[in-house]
């Protein structure tokens, strides 16, 4: 079958990749879609270390083709949005519903795929640039069959990290302020998961201007190239700024533009050894700078919500899909994402 494979050096699409048999609470699922997100590029560019060979893609939707022993909530023919969060279920943190903070969906990467007898990683326990993947149950979350695959394969990633950073861990409130640095595929789903949650004024930055129009489009009410004009619109700044483009820089911007007790959430990705400063006298006004792993979601719940959300035309998915490829067409995709002309790329299988 076909994949996406980084060996260190190079990507390549190969025809020749095998994937296991589901095992007890396991899923196959045979991969539709999958969105081109900026962490698959920043495996290959190292910003996010990752052993190798690796098979990358981790935004994915399919039809399950084959469930192991023990699983219910779904069965073959069901379609289903992945998750990358193979969280399980039993510890602390899963029982406090913070399935994001479990340590068995923050740990050692499984290898399902061979290919000429070698083992392959599976990246963020996903992998869904691969015609097929085997996932844990808990990361196959059943969605409507009328909802089109290329659009659900965004909300298992790009939808619920930047809509869950707004709703679930920033938790923006009606007639709130919101500024979101930074209008790739995160930052427009914080834009509209600002305008769910009643947000008044929601301020996007971005350096390109052509983003204007789609960054309105998904909630934006003011728009700006640079942060300059932030305090001309917030005078007294943002009760939630979203750092959504990983440069340490814009992160001290987006502390430095917070109201008293407001909150910078950082959810872009700078480099593994990167460090930020800010000032400390300026925390005591009970700001807050928080960090937020997929959207603080509880994936089951979460996915299920926004593709109802999507259904009853609150949230957009089909306006996010800039661009498909099939997957053959990889190299173009990821150029296309790397000089921002696509909100969101979708390979196709």
């Amino acid at each position: 079958m076909r994949g996406v494979v980084f060996d260190g050096e190079r990507v390549r699409v190969v025809d020749d990749l095998e994937v296991r048999e589901p095992g007890p609470g396991e899923v196959r699922v045979a991969v539709s879609a999958a969105g081109l997100c900026h962490s698959d590029l920043s495996v290959v560019d190292g910003t996010i270390p990752f052993p190798v060979p690796v098979v990358l893609g981790h935004e994915g939707a399919g039809v399950v083709e084959a469930v192991g022993e023990g699983v219910t909530h779904v069965r073959p023919g069901d379609h289903v949005a992945l998750s990358t969060l193979a969280n399980c279920g039993a510890c602390a943190d899963c029982d406090r519903g913070r399935p994001t903070m479990c340590r068995s969906a923050i740990g050692r990467p499984g290898r399902p795929f061979t290919r000429d007898g070698r083992s392959l990683y599976q990246f963020a326990s996903n992998s869904a640039f691969a015609e097929r993947t085997v996932v844990r149950a808990v990361q196959a979350v059943r969605i409507p069959k009328d909802i089109p695959l290329p659009s659900a394969a965004l909300i298992g990633c790009g939808v619920v990290t930047g809509v869950g950073a707004a709703l679930n861990r920033a938790r923006v409130d009606r007639g709130d302020s919101v500024l979101v640095i930074g209008t790739g595929g995160i930052g427009l789903n914080v834009l509209q998961g600002a305008r769910i949650a009643g947000a008044l004024r929601i301020v996007a930055v971005d350096a390109n201007p052509d983003k204007e129009a789609v960054a309105r489009r998904f909630g934006a009410t003011h728009f700006l190239t640079s942060t300059d004009g932030v305090r001309d619109i917030l005078p007294t700044g943002a009760d939630h700024a979203f750092e959504c483009v990983g440069r340490v820089d814009l992160i001290r911007q987006a502390v430095d533009l917070l109201d008293r007790h407001g909150q910078a959430v950082l959810l872009g990705v700078p480099p593994a050894t990167a460090e930020a400063s800010f000032q400390v006298s300026s925390m005591y006004l009970d700001k807050s700078i928080l960090g937020c792993r997929y959207g603080s979601s509880r994936p089951q719940r979460d996915i299920a919500l926004y593709a109802d959300l999507y259904r009853e035309g609150r949230l957009l998915l089909d306006e996010l899909v800039t661009a498909t490829y099939p997957v053959e067409d990889f190299e173009k995709a990821a150029q296309d994402a790397r000089e921002g002309r696509v909100a969101r790329g979708v390979l196709t299988f």
